[in-house]
């Protein structure tokens, strides 16, 4: 881990590996190990998203802000789930493995704002809550299209099955967070 609570590139390269690794295991029908956390920053106990992606389309993307347990770990059985449990795909098959790129986002703690203008895209995810429903987007899918503030407000309400402005509602609360994001192209050993 960095002077600054970032992960070092060595501790991004292990998480990695370690999520490729176990979905391979997953769908090869082998067990996945469980690691420990060798490194300092896979000992953490934060919340992470593992996204995976099949020629630049998102093919599988899970996570839970919350850990009982170290990073590594984490990372481990959200890889599993982004392989095999996103209901919005199918379970990865062999033959995606060698398309797939692997992603992720080591979350901060969450933060309940009451002020939208707090949000920084690029910086924030936001996460909502309100009596009909819940939803969550990355920091940097605003990023990712260009949205302003307000739409990614409204695209959070509609990941939430909510309608746009949703987020205006007295009821619902907004929560933000940062991600430390990386992928398997960002790490490659070229660059």
């Amino acid at each position: 881990m960095s002077q600054d609570g970032k992960l070092t590139r060595q501790e991004k390269k292990r998480l990695l590996a370690i999520a490729r690794q176990t979905i391979n295991d997953l769908v090869h029908g082998r067990t996945p190990p469980r690691h420990d956390p060798e490194l300092p920053g896979l000992a953490l106990e934060r919340g992470a998203f593992v996204s995976l992606h099949r020629r630049g389309n998102l093919r599988g993307c899970i996570g839970n802000f919350f850990s009982q347990g170290p990073l590594v770990n984490m990372v481990e059985e959200m890889a599993v789930a982004a392989a095999s449990q996103d209901p919005r795909f199918p379970p990865v098959r062999p033959e995606e493995l060698d398309e797939l790129e692997v992603e992720i986002s080591v979350l901060s703690p969450l933060r309940e704002i009451d002020d939208v203008s707090e949000i920084q895209v690029g910086t924030h995810g936001i996460y909502i809550i309100s009596p009909r429903g819940r939803g969550v987007l990355l920091p940097q899918v605003a990023t990712q299209y260009g949205w302003d503030r307000e739409t990614f407000l409204d695209q959070t309400c509609l990941k939430a099955g909510l309608q746009p402005g949703c987020w205006r509602d007295p009821d619902t609360r907004i929560l933000i967070f940062s991600a430390e994001v990386f992928s398997e192209s960002d790490l490659a050993e070229d660059q």
